[in-house]
């Protein structure tokens, strides 16, 4: 993440942020995993697609482009985003 380009030398406020989005983005693909249908799936991604474009998670975006053409509840890219995620959080 490019947080320390954006808010400094700041280490608590980089921390905090880095929290916020980690746990926004757990949220979002909890809901990916349980869409029911398109608009739930779609919203999801839309929304994990813009907390991951505020903090510059390019290929968070990336995968979420390809799991636009994907079926509501797709394991296999919901399985993709978790393990991005917890890449993301192991840094």
């Amino acid at each position: 993440m490019a947080l320390a380009a954006a808010v400094g030398d700041d280490a608590s406020l980089v921390r905090d942020l880095r929290r916020a989005f980690l746990e926004s983005a757990d949220r979002q693909i909890d809901l990916l995993s349980r869409a029911g249908d398109e608009s739930a799936w779609h919203l999801a991604l839309w929304r994990l697609k813009g907390l991951s474009g505020s903090f510059g998670v390019v290929h968070m975006i990336a995968l979420i482009d390809e799991a636009q053409g994907s079926a509501p509840g797709d394991a296999k890219i919901v399985r993709r985003l978790r393990s991005a995620l917890d890449m993301l959080s192991a840094d």
